[in-house]
């Protein structure tokens, strides 16, 4: 399984690599914003880009956060993403990445047993747009699927992710 999502990751890579050198630079040097999510996702994140190689090459992290009644979480995300102009300010991307995160339950049972408290790591891909303003402000729409491992029941699936960015570009 693991040599399979490797070798999904290069080829994605190599693949992309070759149409990169086609676009011109649109992407800004660093955009810092938050990634409002829905769903299955975490809610809310900070999210921070940083343009890297060619200038359509980027790095995106982002930390999230949520507390509910069931559980208290934190993830952290780190994503490498290849940007194509479609015109104008108007872009669309892709990316892979993973991250990991904490998972505390709040449930407690009459022994004092609480279940499934721990760390999890997870693969992510990412695909959205994107419009860059004529000021400095983004915004992005994505999807981003996760496959998490871990013992923790809602950690350790398949979990889609659509979410609104909006970002200050500088």
């Amino acid at each position: 399984m693991i040599r399979f999502v490797f070798s999904g990751i290069l080829l994605m890579i190599l693949s992309f690599t070759g149409l990169n050198a086609q676009n011109s630079g649109l992407i800004a040097k660093n955009a810092l914003g938050l990634r409002l999510g829905g769903g299955d996702g975490f809610g809310a994140e900070i999210s921070y880009q940083r343009q890297i190689g060619s200038p359509n090459n980027r790095l995106e992290a982002d930390l999230g956060w949520r507390n509910d009644s069931y559980f208290d979480a934190f993830k952290l995300t780190g994503l490498y993403q290849w940007v194509w102009n479609i015109e104008g300010g108007f872009n669309w991307y892709a990316g892979v990445g993973g991250g990991l995160g904490s998972v505390e339950d709040n449930r407690y049972f009459k022994n004092g047993y609480r279940p499934n408290d721990g760390m999890f790591l997870f693969v992510a891909g990412d695909i959205g747009i994107e419009y860059n303003f004529d000021i400095p402000l983004m915004i992005s729409l994505d999807f981003r699927p996760e496959i998490g491992f871990n013992d923790y029941d809602v950690m350790n699936n398949f979990i889609p992710d659509i979410a609104l960015g909006v970002r200050y570009q500088f």
